[in-house]
């Protein structure tokens, strides 16, 4: 049976998978970056990975992985297949495409930023299925975001395209790692909620999800924390959709699985900003955390594809 490997790479773990034509995941699996390790282990753990997979599909569907697809964290340039630069994992300007093609036998391999691989399935096989402009905004330890045209997934001219989590919302307001002051991301991502959730409460183990809970039951310092997240997140998210015009808004991501306790505020909030600008439809995302392998799994198919047409018009 023709398949293909995605491996979905994040800070703290990989998820992989073997995936078939039709976007099913035949064969999933999971372990550990071993970060810990350093960024040169961290490496031969996704080479090795990749060759078990390889191996499992040799044996188990009776030829080898025809593509790889691969999804990482951080600053990726996927025209030279290059891991640029990302602080989790400690690495800088990793060919990570060519190391795996090596691993690999010589397959093509295609190298992809997370959150726009993530964003890549949400669009073609999830919430976004069918529509021709998406935003796809994960909520988590930060805030990115995957602008989808017509299928793809735009990176911009040097890979930074949709870093909504860095539009300053509050001028002057809280310093964050990039440099700026007021950023999105300092407001309304999960990592934030559950800071602002611990200080209020007084229990620093308190997270996003402990806040969701205890504004369902009326806290009422939960639902001032609350309500100043889905505030600055609407004021981000009407940026977003006066510069893009989406016509689905997808919201996924820790702080997206407090559900309507989350997209009913949020829906009200942004139909009152908006004046001239369409409403887009705001839905949650569909495919949880299998939507990196998923995404991995259609770049890789991709490849395939315009591979095949080239050998046809040959």
């Amino acid at each position: 049976m023709r398949h293909v490997i995605a491996l979905d790479v994040g800070g703290t773990g990989m998820k992989a998978a073997l995936a078939g034509a039709d976007g099913e995941l035949l064969h999933q699996a999971r372990r550990p970056t071993g970060r810990a390790r350093g960024p040169e282990a961290v490496v031969e753990g996704i080479l090795d990975f990749a060759a078990e997979l390889r191996a499992h599909g040799e044996q188990h569907f009776g030829e080898p992985a025809a593509a790889a697809g691969v999804a990482v964290p951080g600053i990726v340039d996927p025209e030279r297949g290059l891991a640029v630069y990302a602080a989790n994992l400690g690495w800088r300007d990793v060919p990570l495409r060519d190391l795996l093609a090596a691993r690999l036998g010589g397959v093509p391999v295609a190298l992809g930023h997370d959150v726009r691989t993530g964003g890549l399935a949400e669009g073609r096989v999830g919430a976004g299925r069918g529509a021709d402009r998406f935003l796809f905004v994960p909520l988590g330890t930060g805030i990115a975001g995957a602008i989808g045209i017509d299928g793809r997934v735009e990176a911009g001219a040097h890979g930074f395209a949709g870093e909504i989590g860095h539009v300053v919302v509050r001028p002057g307001g809280a310093p964050c790692p990039c440099g700026q002051r007021g950023c999105l991301e300092r407001y309304a991502s999960a990592a934030a909620v559950s800071e602002a959730w611990a200080a209020a409460c007084g229990d620093p183990e308190a997270d996003a999800a402990d806040c969701a809970k205890a504004v369902l039951s009326g806290d009422p310092n939960a639902v001032r924390v609350w309500r100043t997240a889905v505030d600055a997140l609407a004021d981000g998210l009407v940026t977003a959709l006066t510069l893009l015009d989406p016509r689905t808004l997808i919201i996924g991501g820790g702080l997206a699985e407090a559900g309507e306790t989350l997209f009913t505020p949020l829906r009200d909030a942004v139909r009152r900003r908006v004046t001239f600008q369409k409403l887009p439809e705001i839905v949650p995302a569909a495919l949880g955390d299998t939507a990196g392998c998923l995404g991995a799994g259609l770049l890789a198919w991709d490849l395939l594809t315009s591979t095949d047409r080239t050998e046809e018009s040959a």
